[in-house]
């Protein structure tokens, strides 16, 4: 019954009007598939930085950055501000609520499963 419940959750997620599962570079889990966009949005998540002080704690292309930038933009992981010449990078951090939305009913099942383990393997060395 919980892995039916489990589906509902991802198909209300995913199939919302105008949101297509192909449309992988706005999804959430796209993004953060890629180890340099989860570094990236660590960095972020800290405080808001340039591309330029981005890219300064990678060994990659400056476009290589950019690019990943673009993808976290666009999944809304991150959102821009325009402050003179400057373009400064700001964690959303209202975003990883889907992240979480989608997580928490198998969090959920599996604290079920290993709370029945444990009530088994009590009963066990009781026996």
């Amino acid at each position: 019954m919980l892995k039916n419940y489990c589906v509902v959750i991802w198909l209300h997620i995913y199939l919302k009007p105008n949101n297509y599962i192909m449309n992988l570079r706005r999804d959430i889990f796209q993004a953060l598939a890629d180890p340099t966009r989860r570094a990236i949005v660590l960095l972020v998540a800290s405080q808001s930085m340039t591309a330029g002080t981005i890219a300064s704690n990678f060994t990659t292309s400056r476009p290589t950055v950019s690019k990943h930038l673009q993808i976290l933009t666009e999944s809304e992981l991150l959102e821009q501000e325009q402050n003179g010449r400057e373009i400064y990078y700001h964690f959303n951090a209202n975003k990883m609520k889907e992240l979480d939305t989608f997580i928490e009913p198998f969090r959920k099942m599996w604290e079920d499963r290993f709370s029945t383990l444990e009530s088994i393997m009590k009963n066990r060395k009781t026996d």
